[in-house]
C-alpha cells in the first residue's frame, strides 16, 4: 500500500509541476483580444525583433552630429562645397543628399563624383537604389535593383578607375568635411 501511495503522490506532484509550467507558457503567450499589446510588454525578449524597420542598422553618428540636425549641418556644408566645386552653384547639400540615409555616405559619393568626373546622379542612383526625378536612362549601373557600396558603384560607373583608392580617399574627404565645420 505504501508503494502504491508513493507513486501516485510523485504522478500528482509530476502532474502538478506540467501544469504549472503550460500555465506559465500560456501566460506567455499572453492573452488574444484585448490588452494583448500589455501582456506581450513584459513577458519576454527576443534577440531579434519582428519589426523589419529595427533591421536597419541605425547611423546615429551621422545622422545628428555635435554640430547639430543634419539640416543643419548641410546648410553649413553647401557653400563651402560649393566654393570647391563639388556642389553646383544652383543647387545644394540637402538636394544632392536627399537619397541618403547617411550624411557621409552622400559628402563620400559628392568627392568620389567630382574627383573622378563621375556623374553624381548616376553615382547617387546607384548607391541608393532610389530614382529622383532626374535622367538615369544613359547611367550604367543605375538598374534600381540594389543599392551598391560606393566602390562597387564606381567600378560599375568606371571600370579602369581604381575605385578601392578612390572610394577611401572619397571617405576620408566626407570626413574631414564633417570635422572642419566648427572651423
Amino acid at each position: 500500500m505504501k508503494g502504491n501511495l508513493l507513486k501516485v503522490s510523485l504522478v500528482a506532484l509530476g502532474l502538478s509541476a506540467f501544469l504549472a509550467v503550460g500555465v506559465e507558457h500560456a501566460a506567455a503567450q499572453g492573452p488574444a483580444g484585448a490588452g494583448a499589446s500589455e501582456a506581450a510588454k513584459g513577458t519576454s525578449h527576443t534577440p531579434h525583433s519582428m519589426n523589419p524597420i529595427k533591421w536597419v542598422k541605425k547611423d546615429s553618428k551621422n545622422s545628428v552630429d555635435s554640430n547639430g540636425s543634419r539640416g543643419d549641418v548641410e546648410k553649413k556644408l553647401t557653400p563651402k562645397l560649393q566654393a570647391q566645386g563639388i556642389v553646383p552653384a544652383g543647387s545644394n547639400v540637402t538636394e544632392a543628399c536627399s537619397a541618403f540615409t547617411a550624411l557621409n555616405e552622400c559628402l563620400a559619393a559628392l568627392h568620389a563624383s567630382h574627383n573622378l568626373g563621375l556623374n553624381f546622379t548616376c553615382l547617387s542612383a546607384s548607391m541608393t537604389g532610389v530614382h529622383t526625378s532626374a535622367d538615369v536612362s544613359g547611367c550604367k549601373a543605375a538598374d534600381g535593383e540594389k543599392a551598391l557600396p560606393l566602390n562597387k558603384a564606381i567600378h560599375a560607373l568606371n571600370p579602369e578607375a581604381d575605385a578601392k583608392g578612390a572610394t577611401k580617399n572619397a571617405e576620408q574627404q566626407a570626413k574631414d568635411d564633417l570635422s572642419n565645420l566648427g572651423s
